[in-house]
């Protein structure tokens, strides 16, 4: 038999742990911190052997393989000597997706990705195909292998996701834009997090196909440098192509090969240009999957959208608050300036994974009339943008800084939140930070 050792008792560490027991592995579950609840209950229930707030050595070195949860750097001692010991260590997504001959449409990129999981699903589903969501998103995708039969599974998958897979495999990946993110964990390197991302086409053949943005720089030049196997398929908003995505008159037109999809941009749900990208890259998914053109559009139309990314709180003292705390990064906070018509109150800061700050400078010029800082740390912040706003004032949570931005802004203006930051100094995760400031809006009335 067997043995897998599970390090991270969280969602894909226990849905891993389910499959594998599924599968007659032995298995171990070890979590350095304590293992919540309700994934404690899963293990019992499925009489699985784990153990929390400590990694015993002796059982963990003894593992013919490793999984490990996203979470972990591969940096860290005790990953580096499961190494040297050559004990493959591997993903949630990697170790699941050999127990599926479901089709996979796997989604990455600094920004967009939840959205356009999101929306991909939601096109699917109302085309009413047998199809799961996973990955960073819902239930991990090892439980849903193990429990349920989808035919189709949309995966959201971050770069720490990919650098753990050997031979995974999407018949469909989105790379939705590559900008510096997460550059802590490579080493400072952008070229390594580069790489990561690309990991996603790296087993795909000519059979399968590579969505990207054809006006990303750094997509570009990777594809210039390096060879795919898949077919591309490229999306524009800033010129035309012959074969893929763009713009023409104000709609959306999409041609592959003999097929031409067309759709209004006022029609979309979601406004912005990102999510005319968004859209399109999912647009062209489902006719890849032979989706009837009237219900792309359907859908297209009445998506919601996803909660922390951009959502509208509500209107107080005709000011508009707007949630976008899922903008952990400098170019998910760019595109949510970008989308601001009205003076901004713009509430930023948290963990600063190496940010520069100074792409936003002509943004924050011409639509923030004051910062409100929401980090323990602002001292970059306040460097880069005390000469283009009079007014900056820190704030140690998330009630303080709606309270401050309340009385800062004026009938007509918007109060955003778009951190640009991790949020692991003040809150559980960016959730937890959105949820926070959307309860502190709601008790102002």
């Amino acid at each position: 038999m067997k043995s897998i050792v599970i390090l991270g008792g969280g969602e894909s560490g226990v849905g891993t742990a389910v499959l594998a027991k599924q599968k007659n592995y032995e298995v171990f579950v070890s979590d350095k911190g304590k293992i919540a609840d309700k994934y404690k209950e899963v293990l019992l229930q499925n009489e699985i052997d784990f153990e929390e707030n400590q990694h015993t050595e002796a059982k963990v070195f003894n593992a013919d393989l490793v999984m490990k949860s996203p979470g972990i750097p591969d940096k860290v001692a005790f990953i580096q000597k499961l190494i040297k010991k050559q004990i493959p260590v591997i993903s949630e997504i990697e170790f699941a997706s050999q127990f599926t001959t479901a089709t996979i449409i796997g989604i990455t990129g600094s920004n967009g990705k939840t959205t356009t999981t999101l929306l991909t699903h939601h096109v699917l589903k109302k085309a009413e195909l047998n199809v799961g969501i996973a990955g960073n998103i819902g239930d991990s995708f090892a439980q849903q292998i193990a429990e349920q039969n989808f035919d189709k599974y949309v995966l959201e998958l971050s770069s720490f996701q990919l650098d753990g897979i050997e031979n995974f495999r999407p018949h469909i990946a989105i790379i939705t834009n590559i900008t510096p993110d997460h550059l802590d964990r490579y080493e400072y390197d952008f070229k390594k997090y580069v790489d990561s991302k690309f990991r996603i086409t790296k087993n795909q053949t000519k059979e399968d196909y590579l969505i990207y943005d054809a006006d990303d720089a750094v997509s570009n030049q990777w594809l210039k440098e390096n060879k795919t196997e898949a077919q591309l398929i490229p999306f524009s908003i800033e010129r035309e192509l012959e074969f893929g995505a763009y713009i023409k008159e104000n709609t959306i037109i999409t041609k592959l090969n003999t097929e031409q999809f067309t759709m209004p941009l006022s029609n979309l749900a979601i406004q912005g240009k990102h999510n005319v990208k968004n859209a399109m890259a999912s647009a062209m998914t489902a006719q890849l999957l032979k989706v009837r053109k009237q219900t792309i559009k359907e859908s297209l139309s009445n998506f919601e959208g996803a909660e922390h990314r951009l959502e509208n709180v509500q209107k107080v003292k005709d000011v508009q608050y707007i949630n976008d705390s899922k903008a952990t990064n400098v170019n998910a906070t760019f595109y949510a300036l970008e989308c601001m018509d009205n003076p901004t109150v713009w509430i930023v800061g948290g963990v600063d994974k190496g940010n520069d700050y100074h792409d936003l400078l002509p943004l924050v010029r011409e639509k923030v009339k004051a910062i409100v800082c929401l980090g323990v740390d602002n001292k970059k912040i306040v460097q880069t943008f005390s000469n283009v706003v009079d007014m900056i004032i820190e704030t140690a949570g998330a009630e303080e800084a709606v309270k401050v931005s309340a009385k800062l802004a004026t009938a007509g203006d918007t109060v955003l939140l778009s951190p640009a930051c991790a949020s692991f100094d003040l809150f559980d995760n960016y959730e937890d930070r959105g949820r926070q400031f959307k309860k502190a809006v709601r008790s102002i009335l």
